[in-house]
């Protein structure tokens, strides 16, 4: 069955030469980031560093790197998982193929953890500084663990089955935290985490929490899994697992996986919270200084042949992209039986995954109508931004799948063709204009305060979508270098943005003020003012890149022939975003040159790279 720690896994990977050994010493500050980044991007295996500068224990980088390498990790239980699916999608399938489900039931007991009174996490102490001080930008405000696993329990009904294990980033130096006693906790809105941090401070309880590094693989994939709300994600590490999960229990303390490699232990501070970051993240820019949790910690608990996992995120994709790709495979059909008239949705990650979600729905409330519109489309709309993390979604695009229904969601040209050939901009757009977006989104008014919109599309084709130029196109002053990004899509280089945030810019005011009804832009549905209109136009990621992580929907959204009826805003020509860096904007992430060419070395010949990168 699955693997039980991470030590069974790393050496299969290295038997079956998926994992390189790399015995040159690796400085853990940038040296090590940069180096996973870069073989992540060449497809390349996992890392095992066992020279790390100033640090005993190896590190292991990209384990889930690909996503055919995440398969292999998890072979033995996805037939498990699939069948357990089927029987959620349709719980017929197991009376019409009581064989083909015949091993689901005895996979279904490793959702049950097992207690038990010591593991080999125990085995061992140190102190906080004696980690792995992985830094991964050169912004960074410290030290992070990227791979943290933060076990918490509910204060009201405490428990294994009432735990919550999620991905929440630790920063263990740097800042204003007392080194060795403190770290830092940052975790997003929206998290399970805060349910129970809220019933511990309502019932003036301590608040323990319990980091995990390492363990099973499946124990890091269940920390970032979307699970409903009943579902401990203890539970659906043992399911994919293979195994139940041994959970050391003992009087007075919360549990700790038995198997992991390395385990703090603290208490979160009910007092005071201290600022957290900056750090690189997974838009492609620095999340900035905060104040966040801090955890005065207790203890360090690792095995004796403990390995430190970790990844570096940044400008997707990224290693964590294969994360998202796996989870969509397993969780993906369960969709529709979660919001009803759902057919699919795709959180983008070329886009950061939340600024950009499309969804295939339903459209069946007048099936007798002689032209669909969106109707049903709008209810499931609201019903999807209701759900979870598909909450945090900043633009929601969702057509009717009676318009096509051999549209595939994850082939975006032709879903955003299909929508913008479609839309009316006039009735089809829907925001929401003061509500809490991604807490690392900082192109909105402020930390967790932004906005959305849903653009909804049904019907018969209103209009065919240029591809090309005209060779008289000419642009008001201040405008240049327009490029096709894509059929019906326009990016144009604009001048720098002064405006603050909620601050309409008149300059792009004027600008959609400029154009008749014959001039060739009209034509464009889409048009994306942006800094650099052949870096935004070059590929389809630098286009989703650019123009859903740099804008705000209500405040950077114009529109040519701009609308405000019984308080619907719409535009009867094209929809104009702005999606220039803007001052208040968090700044890119910009790798060190020297690091860089550090990481050349070691891929040229006779490097421990040659011929991966």
């Amino acid at each position: 069955m699955g693997y039980r720690n991470l030590q069974e896994c790393v050496k299969d990977l290295e038997a079956g030469g998926k994992l390189l050994r790399i015995n040159h010493e690796v400085d853990a500050e940038l040296e090590a980031g940069a180096i996973q980044r870069r073989v992540y991007q060449a497809g390349g295996p996992a890392l095992l560093f066992t020279n790390v500068r100033g640090c005993r224990f190896p590190i292991l980088g990209n384990l889930f790197g690909t996503l055919e390498r995440t398969r292999y990790i998890f072979r033995d239980t996805l037939k498990d998982m699939e069948r357990l699916v089927a029987m959620k999608v349709n719980p017929r399938a197991a009376v019409k193929d009581p064989l083909g489900f015949v091993g689901t039931l005895p996979a279904a007991i490793h959702l049950l953890p097992k207690k038990v009174s010591s593991g080999p996490v125990m085995e061992m102490q140190t102190t906080i500084d004696q980690l792995p001080q992985l830094k991964s930008w050169p912004d960074d405000g410290g030290a992070f663990i990227t791979l943290p696993q933060v076990y918490s329990e509910s204060a009201a009904t405490p428990g294994l089955r009432h735990s919550n294990l999620g991905m929440y980033r630790v920063q263990l130096s740097g800042g204003k935290y007392r080194p060795n006693g403190e770290i830092g906790l940052h975790y997003q809105i929206h998290r399970g985490i805060g349910v129970h941090h809220a019933e511990a401070l309502e019932r003036r309880l301590p608040f323990r929490v319990n980091i995990f590094v390492g363990g099973a693989p499946s124990m890091t994939v269940a920390a970032v899994m979307p699970l409903p709300e009943g579902m401990p994600e203890i539970s659906f590490a043992g399911l994919l697992g293979g195994h139940r999960l041994e959970m050391a229990c003992r009087n007075g303390e919360l549990p700790m996986a038995a198997e992991a490699d390395f385990c703090i232990t603290g208490i979160v501070d009910t007092d005071r919270a201290l600022p957290e970051g900056p750090f690189g993240d997974h838009l492609g820019y620095y999340s900035l200084a905060h104040d966040f949790p801090v955890v005065r910690v207790e203890k360090v608990y690792h095995r004796r042949d403990a390995i430190w996992p970790f990844t570096t995120v940044g400008r997707p994709p990224q290693e964590d992209t294969s994360f998202g790709s796996f989870i969509h495979e397993i969780t993906g059909p369960l969709i529709p039986t979660v919001i009803p008239g759902v057919r699919a949705v795709h959180a983008v990650d070329a886009a950061g995954v939340h600024p950009l979600l499309l969804a295939l729905g339903s459209e069946r409330y007048v099936p007798y109508a002689g032209e669909r519109e969106p109707q049903e489309l709008l209810t499931i709309a609201n019903a999807i931004l209701g759900q979870g993390q598909l909450s945090l979604a900043k633009y929601l695009f969702i057509g009717a799948q009676e318009d096509n229904p051999a549209l595939d969601i994850h082939d975006i040209p032709a879903f955003l063709r299909h929508v913008l050939e479609r839309v009316d901009w006039r009735r089809d757009l829907h925001f929401q204009t003061s509500t809490t977006i991604d807490t690392l989104d900082y192109s909105g008014s402020g930390l967790n305060s932004g906005s959305k919109v849903v653009i909804a599309a049904a019907g018969n084709k209103r209009r065919e979508l240029p591809s090309i130029l005209p060779g008289d196109f000419s642009l008001p002053s201040g405008f240049a270098a327009p490029r096709v990004c894509l059929p019906g899509i326009l990016a144009i280089r604009g001048p720098r943005c002064t405006t603050g945030p909620n601050c309409p810019d008149p300059v792009v005011e004027d600008f959609c003020r400029q154009f008749g009804q014959s001039h060739p832009l009209i034509s464009f549905p889409l048009v994306v003012i942006v800094d650099d209109s052949e870096f935004t136009a070059r590929t389809l990621n630098n286009f989703l890149w650019v123009t859903f992580t740099k804008s705000n929907p209500a405040s950077d959204t114009y529109g040519i022939g701009a609308t405000d009826v019984s308080k619907h805003w719409g535009c009867t020509g094209p929809l104009i975003i702005d999606a220039r860096t803007k001052e208040y904007h968090a700044p890119p992430l910009i790798p060190d040159p020297a690091i860089e060419r550090k990481v050349d070395a070691l891929g040229a010949p006779g490097g421990v790279l040659h011929g991966i990168i």
